[in-house]
């Protein structure tokens, strides 16, 4: 059978960023049978794959543990260092996170993904750590719930008929019917909020970022611990400075800013 992706596809290209996805916070060092496991190879193409990579300078091996080295920053780098809504968005974030005291993002949709491109903290509420490059499903949080909102009708649908949400608590909303809903709220009112559906004990609240033509392009959130503020308490005194600061970032955005995120 031909291959549905087309004879341009590169196949050993998509395995090589295959092994350095394997890596992440949760496994910062594998082994060369863990990296074959995660990457349905075999012990033989993954060792191969390994060594590249270490003569590129992109992992480091102590004889039994891979791990990455710094250098793969640099294939995020380009990416970063070309797009503005970073260093736009970063002063308001401070500027937020100094009004209300707490830690604010920005994201942008990948895939079925949020993507962490900015982020200032204040203390740490997250048992994951939060960085630039970050990535969660987009179902379960409030930056994604508004992304989502920006798709066009049939886009979205293609999302939620493809996506297979996991009850990360009890709270998160996993029926396509109740997503579907959540969604629409969202774009309804204009931002979203979500309960302890990433992670028991942290509420966030999430805007839109729109472009000059009014398309959604990124989002902006403020997350806060639930011990520390309610639900209501976040809708009165988090959204109000949130919408602000999503307009003052649109408002800084260039002409082009849609381009630079695709």
């Amino acid at each position: 059978m031909s291959d549905p992706r087309g004879a341009d596809f590169v196949q050993s290209l998509e395995r090589g960023l295959a092994v350095i996805r394997a890596f992440d916070a949760t496994r910062p060092e594998l082994t060369l049978s863990e990296v074959a496991a995660l990457t349905d190879m075999t012990r033989a193409a993954a060792r191969r794959f390994l060594l590249t990579l270490a003569e590129l300078g992109y992992v480091r091996s102590d004889g039994r543990q891979f791990s990455l080295t710094p250098r793969v920053l640099e294939l995020g780098y380009a990416y970063l260092s070309g797009l503005s809504l970073p260093a736009i968005a970063e002063p308001h974030l401070e500027a937020l996170v100094a009004q209300v005291n707490e830690s604010s993002s920005v994201s942008v949709l990948d895939g079925g993904d949020i993507v962490y491109v900015a982020r200032v903290p204040t203390s740490r509420i997250m048992t994951v750590m939060i960085s630039v490059g970050t990535r969660f499903p987009a179902y379960a949080t409030s930056m994604g719930r508004v992304l989502l909102a920006g798709l066009g009708p049939a886009e979205l649908e293609r999302y939620v008929a493809g996506v297979e949400p996991a009850a990360l608590t009890p709270r998160t909303v996993t029926g396509p019917e109740a997503l579907r809903a959540e969604i629409g709220r969202a774009r309804e009112q204009g931002w979203a909020l979500v309960d302890q559906e990433l992670e028991e004990g942290l509420r966030s609240v999430a805007a839109p970022i729109r472009d000059r033509a009014g398309r959604v392009i990124a989002a902006v959130n403020l997350s806060t611990a639930a011990s520390r503020r309610t639900a209501a308490e976040v809708r009165r005194d988090l959204v109000p400075p949130l919408l602000e600061t999503a307009a003052r970032i649109e408002s800084d955005l260039p002409h082009d800013a849609a381009k630079r995120l695709t």
